[in-house]
């Protein structure tokens, strides 16, 4: 979260910072199969969070510096602490608290810019990608990856997780976030002249070709999901008997010998 007086749906709670790295690990291969920083010296990740992104990204490219902003106080300590614990950072980076929509960077600060997860909980998304484009060096590239959550779909059918599902996007929508900004990603980039821009669309389905995998991410997306459910119990947009239920679907389809999970999110590039 990198704006002021934005809820944020899943909380701050130390179970919620570690699947923050689980889930950052768990969809690596498929964030980063077509992003390529090597040429980047000094990158800029906005809302890097609990730095589990972070920690990837000096992982896979060496000859990077990284300046990370978050503006949370416990995302960032945690990032803090997970950074300096990591073998892969060597002091290649720099942790600031700071809004996404109003950074303090000088105009062209930055060769690069990568953005994974945080534009659907920005209530100005526009406004924060206008921030990127100035302080980013003419030339420079920047990543974007986001959520496109009208494509879920999961089988066999689960009313109560389907109730659930709307309440979370709703909730999401109501506070000013956008669960769908994934598909907006090509109007926003052309809007604040950004240029070759392209639009990937990434897919995970699993159905019985693949039954380990399929379960692997069934599990995933239920703590995904549930991470979410005392935040909507507490605001009263779900009842907790429905989100109970919901989690109890969940896992019955986990071990569904006959189920089938799809999820498409977009994923973002262009040149300042």
């Amino acid at each position: 979260m990198t704006t002021k007086n934005t809820p944020y749906l899943h909380g701050f709670s130390k179970t919620e910072q570690d699947r923050l790295k689980t889930q950052a690990q768990f969809a690596e291969q498929k964030v980063y199969q077509d992003i390529d920083f090597s040429r980047t010296e000094k990158l800029l990740e906005v809302g890097c969070g609990v730095g589990a992104q972070s920690e990837i990204l000096l992982r896979r490219f060496p000859k990077l510096n990284l300046t990370g902003i978050e503006l949370n106080d416990a995302q960032l300590a945690v990032a803090k602490e997970n950074l300096a614990n990591s073998p892969f950072t060597d002091d290649r980076y720099e942790l600031m608290k700071m809004d996404a929509t109003k950074m303090s960077f000088q105009e062209n600060t930055f060769d690069g810019a990568f953005l994974c997860w945080v534009l659907e909980h920005i209530p100005n998304p526009m406004k924060a990608l206008n921030e990127v484009r100035r302080v980013l060096k003419p030339g420079s590239k920047v990543y974007i990856t986001e959520v496109m959550n009208s494509s879920f779909f999961l089988e066999p059918y689960s009313p109560n997780l389907w109730k659930y599902w709307m309440a979370f996007n709703d909730f999401q929508y109501e506070q000013a976030g956008d669960p769908f900004v994934g598909a907006k990603l090509g109007n926003f980039l052309m809007a604040l002249g950004f240029k070759d821009i392209e639009t990937r669309v990434k897919t995970w389905h699993y159905d019985n070709r693949r039954p380990h995998a399929r379960k692997e991410i069934i599990e995933y997306w239920r703590d995904l999901l549930m991470s979410a459910k005392q935040t909507l119990i507490d605001h009263k947009v779900i009842d907790p008997e429905i989100a109970d239920k919901a989690q109890a679907e969940m896992d019955e389809v986990t071990s569904d010998p006959n189920a089938v999970f799809f999820y498409s999110f977009i994923q973002a590039t262009a040149i300042v």
